[in-house]
């Protein structure tokens, strides 16, 4: 057996485990694994601004590849703390994300030692998992059962904290034998499919309700195979945004309160079956479920048999991870084909939606109007771009107007919504994919939050493209302020006496971003966006660091949202020819 340090053992397990990306600071009390990581090689490290910011880039690089764990690693003390936003998105999303921090001694631990903390105890709401490892023998064990933690039943993170002595003791470990634990995954049974499937043969409306699992469970191709052989059409979620391609016949668009499609919305009050496979049946897809539910049957298919019940009750409930129970559905589907109801006829209904229940992006408005920068961003970005945003009215009328393609190429914060999520996790799927475009998409409020992450795009050279839609305004917040007749505390313009160029927008954001070793671009007119976006495709090539293009928008626009699926409020002009919507991807009448 060969004798090492704990932190040895560990560094070896992650390399076991194909956990090889890492994203953190180091400091006192996480000094002896960074010493672990240095002496053995095998582990990539990009040194983030903040702590926070580690964990969502960890988080990003997780969600950019099927089988990828992003590592975050921090100090004791605020290090732990500062990661508790990150664990929650991980969390709320079902991504798994391993963060390590550095702890006082073992000794110490009840003795208020400086940065001692009991960050276990934090970490446990927003965690699989959060442990303190009190012996050095069960640093390798621990590890092991982080990695089945978190990849077993609904992923998600786990948190493991390491006194300093317990780092730094010596164990006996053999790496050449170590095998990660088996992940069991419940799978549907050949009696559930049959079922599922007469469900399906009974309605006339059927609609399949795509969530986030059948990405977590890499079952995008499953999914689509299953549509085409039934002809059912799909409503991703928008976690679930690219399991089908939104040019796909049977792609029926997004269903919401906030990020759906006029003619998603329809369909889905037009329905009469719904068979949810890996989603939440979150509030912003739903709203008030008396309307959403209606009359219509429901069937639900989740890896977490305590999700099935936890909003409303199906009609048939299904505990299974979303690739096993697409595998049977398929195997089922082929041996039906012969007996399976035509649905042509309702196919073609919910196409015909898409060509009429088009929102206008065609403004030629200055100060720029939003919906022109989705049009732009369509026509300069094909169907491999990976697009990365988080909370806000500039990611739900992206939701709205833009076109995702491919699994995993819409990262988004879905039910946490963190502010200042986009640029690291951006970071991290860039990390993880350098040979993509990735484009980031934020409102200004969001850009500032962990702005000074840009330098590690510069310092790394990560290039990416960062859309930065400036209203100088908490737009989502002033927008629900409606409600309560006020525009408060809300506003984010003044007259920056360095900039007067920025014509009282606040922020010089060029500037910043030039200061932090990126590259930036301003866009005040329609015509420049396109140009502006292409210019930045260059840029990002030539310089390889992130690329800023901020477009100076007027001040207030009202983006499309409700409080029911059949009565969303529409603020702009909807569109009624081609010409008023010419990047849509069903054509108008």
């Amino acid at each position: 057996m060969t004798r090492m340090r704990a932190v040895d053992a560990a560094v070896l397990i992650l390399e076991k485990e194909g956990a090889t990306q890492a994203f953190g600071l180091p400091g006192a009390a996480i000094n002896p694994f960074y010493s672990a990581i240095r002496a053995h090689g095998g582990i990539k490290h990009v040194l983030a601004r903040h702590v926070e910011a580690a964990s969502h880039m960890a988080e990003g690089y997780t969600r950019a590849r099927a089988g990828n764990i992003g590592v975050c690693i921090g100090t004791s003390g605020p290090a732990g703390t500062d990661m508790i936003t990150g664990l929650y998105s991980a969390s709320a999303d079902s991504i798994p994300i391993l963060c390590i921090t550095g702890q006082a001694p073992v000794a110490k631990l009840h003795k208020e030692d400086f940065q001692a903390v009991d960050i276990a105890s934090i970490a446990k709401p927003v965690a699989k998992w959060a442990v303190t490892v009190m012996e050095a023998a069960q640093v390798p064990g621990t590890f092991q059962k982080a990695f089945q933690v978190m990849r077993e039943g609904r992923p998600g993170p786990v948190l493991v904290d390491l006194p300093l002595d317990v780092q730094l003791a010596e164990i006996d470990f053999d790496i050449d034998t170590y095998e990660p634990l088996p992940v069991p995954r419940p799978a549907a049974t050949r009696a559930q499919a049959e079922k599922v499937l007469s469900f399906l043969a009974d309605s006339e409306r059927p609609l399949i309700v795509a969530g986030g699992g059948i990405i977590n469970a890499d079952a995008a191709d499953l999914l689509v195979e299953f549509a085409e052989l039934t002809g059912v059409p799909v409503v991703p979620t928008l976690m679930g945004w690219g399991a089908i391609a939104d040019d796909h016949p049977l792609s029926a668009g997004m269903v919401g309160l906030q990020t759906s499609h006029r003619y998603g919305n329809a369909t889905l009050l037009a329905s009469d079956l719904v068979l949810g496979i890996g989603n939440r049946w979150a509030n912003r897809h739903t709203g008030g479920l008396d309307v959403y539910r209606g009359e219509r049957k429901f069937i639900h298919v989740d890896i977490e048999p305590t999700q099935i019940g936890r909003v409303f009750a199906p009609d048939y409930g299904v505990v299974s991870d979303a690739r096993a129970a697409l595998e049977v559905f398929v195997e089922v589907a082929r041996e039906r084909a012969g007996s399976l109801p035509d649905r042509t006829a309702w196919a073609a209904e919910c196409r015909e939606r898409k060509t009429t229940l088009q929102r206008k992006t065609h403004f030629d408005a200055v100060p720029i109007k939003p919906q022109r920068v989705y049009e732009e961003m369509n026509r300069a970005f094909g169907p491999d771009v990976r697009y990365v945003s988080t909370i806000g009215l500039s990611q739900i009328q992206a939701a709205q107007m833009l076109h995702v393609y491919r699994p995993r190429h819409w990262i988004n914060a879905g039910q946490a919504g963190p502010l200042g999520w986009t640029v690291p996790a951006t970071l991290g799927v860039a990390v993880a994919d350098p040979d993509s475009t990735v484009v980031a998409l934020s409102g200004d409020y969001d850009f500032q939050f962990l702005i000074e992450e840009l330098a590690v795009g510069a310092q790394f050279n990560i290039p990416y493209i960062h859309v930065v839609v400036n209203n100088s305004y908490l737009g989502l917040i002033r927008q629900a302020q409606r409600n309560f007749d006020m525009d408060y505390c809300v506003q984010l313009s003044f007259e920056n006496i360095n900039s007067p160029e920025v014509n009282g927008y606040g922020v010089d954001h060029v500037k910043v971003v030039e200061g932090l070793g990126c590259k930036a671009l301003r866009v005040s007119e329609p015509d420049g966006i396109l140009p502006a976006l292409e210019q930045a495709k260059k840029l990002m090539v030539e310089h390889r660091v992130p690329i800023v293009v901020e477009i100076i928008l007027e001040r207030v626009t009202n983006v499309s949202m409700g409080v029911e699926i059949d009565n969303v409020i529409e603020f702009e002009d909807l569109a009624i020819s081609p010409e008023d919507a010419p990047t849509a991807l069903a054509l108008l009448d």
